[in-house]
């Protein structure tokens, strides 16, 4: 355990941020899945609307340091080529 003020400090903070990247994951998670689960039901319109959610919700995670900008741009790349199979 931390004896020293600013190390006892560090601790807090660091476990208010790593609850604030837990639940920004989460959402992202919760967002990738609701695509998923659009293209396994062949609803393009569903798809679309989920994909641009998802879009936003990885963007932001992005911008917040969350994930890498390039982990964000594949995650993207990614839903939007499932989307976009969907005849």
């Amino acid at each position: 355990m931390a004896n020293i003020k600013s190390a006892k400090k560090r601790i807090k903070v660091i476990e208010t941020r790593t609850a604030r990247n837990k639940a920004t994951k989460s959402r992202v998670k919760t967002a990738i899945k609701k695509v998923d689960a659009a293209v396994a039901a062949n609803d393009k319109e569903a798809a679309k609307a989920a994909l641009t959610a998802a879009t936003a919700e990885i963007a932001k995670a992005a911008g917040k340091g969350v994930y890498h900008k390039n982990t964000a741009s594949r995650k993207i790349s990614r839903l939007s080529k499932a989307v976009n199979a969907i005849a």
